[in-house]
């Protein structure tokens, strides 16, 4: 078995997806049948379609696990190739996890306030936290 420290705050990114696909469904059913949006007999749309009938804040949430299926999916792939050459320890792992605890933040921050300056601040960060590791991939790969 690959035995890399950076395969820990990967986890802890996918579980974190997992907790906030919970969130969005605790909240998410209830404001549909508050809506009167009746899920048996519904045909079609998308979960953007609800973005003109649920409350923002609701949407917020859902809006954030599509986020987390966005740059977090390089982030997998460099992680599991940096675990794979054996460069998924020391400082990599430390910034996976610096990028891991940004993107939570940023969960966070989008599903209770979603006030964008912070959410932006966050999300630049955890960028320059992942072109760091595509960095890292790129130059152990061709090193």
């Amino acid at each position: 078995m690959i035995q890399a420290e950076i395969l820990k705050p990967m986890a802890v990114l996918a579980m974190w997806t997992m907790v906030m696909w919970l969130w969005m469904y605790i909240t998410r059913i209830p404001a549909m049948r508050k809506a009167g949006i009746d899920s048996k007999t519904l045909v079609g749309g998308t979960g953007k379609s609800l973005d003109e009938v649920l409350p923002g804040k609701v949407q917020w949430i859902a809006h954030n696990y599509n986020h987390l299926h966005e740059a977090p999916t390089v982030f997998y792939a460099v992680a599991l190739a940096l675990a794979i050459t054996g460069m998924g320890d020391g400082l990599n792992a430390e910034i996976a996890w610096a990028y891991v605890l940004l993107r939570i933040v940023h969960s966070l921050v989008q599903a209770i306030s979603n006030r964008v300056v912070v959410r932006f601040a966050l999300f630049a960060l955890s960028s320059l936290a992942l072109i760091a590791l595509c960095l890292h991939l790129l130059i152990g790969v061709y090193h």
